[in-house]
């Protein structure tokens, strides 16, 4: 059973949630947090696996109560559950330590689905917000061509971040490029040597922002037309 935890002072969205977890066999909601500061209280009562957080919070907004989750371990997974467009935001909340971005506007199947694909250490980045990351300029610790050339990504690296970007495991990975589980660990390695990181996060966010990921891909041929 994948324990939920609704940080959101929305009330629609408690109503909302309930639907879901009655419809959807392995989800079950444990709490409800109408603000950042109540979100973390339950987090040490509850012990959510998944958190449902709303950036914008009363007394402690969603940035914060990321922050605040680095001192009670375990610590759970945080899908962002937001109406926000901000998406200085969401790159700051991934490296932060969530792992995806949900707009509140999503159907209720989606919803299920991103919540089990957080809980089993995936990465979830749908196609709205996506596409708003993309927008975002990449900063110069993230600029591939900015790099000493030694410490430039391949094109094989290049085309794992854009995998990690999609929430692809390793397992995943090894299957889709037809290689060893073993190459896999290595180019992740030099991935995550590379860039300076230590997760598989931080790289897809890497992706997003250098137009790497698929759905930047459709967006340029868009814009070209």
């Amino acid at each position: 059973m994948i324990r939920v935890l609704v940080a959101d002072s929305d009330p629609i969205v408690h109503e909302g949630m309930i639907a879901i977890s009655r419809a959807e066999p392995g989800i079950a909601i444990v709490g409800y947090a109408q603000d950042g500061v109540e979100a973390l209280e339950l987090v040490v009562k509850t012990k959510p696996h998944v958190i449902l957080l709303e950036l914008r919070l009363l007394r402690m907004d969603g940035l914060m109560v990321l922050r605040g989750l680095e001192a009670r371990p375990p610590r759970p997974k945080v899908l962002l559950f937001t109406g926000s467009e901000v998406c200085k935001e969401f790159v700051e909340a991934m490296r932060l330590g969530c792992a995806g971005i949900l707009s509140n506007s999503s159907a209720p199947g989606l919803i299920a689905k991103s919540i089990r694909s957080v809980y089993k250490g995936e990465i979830w980045l749908d196609a709205d917000t996506a596409a708003a990351v993309i927008q975002e300029d990449a900063t110069p610790a993230w600029n591939d061509e900015a790099r000493p050339r030694n410490s430039r990504l391949s094109q094989r690296e290049r085309e794992i971040i854009v995998l990690i970007a999609e929430g692809y495991t390793n397992k995943q990975l090894a299957h889709k490029m037809n290689i060893a589980g073993q190459t896999v660990k290595n180019h992740l390695h030099n991935v995550f040597d590379k860039l300076g990181v230590s997760d598989r996060l931080e790289p897809a966010v890497y992706a997003i922002h250098n137009g790497r990921h698929p759905k930047a891909e459709q967006q340029g041929h868009a814009a070209g037309r």
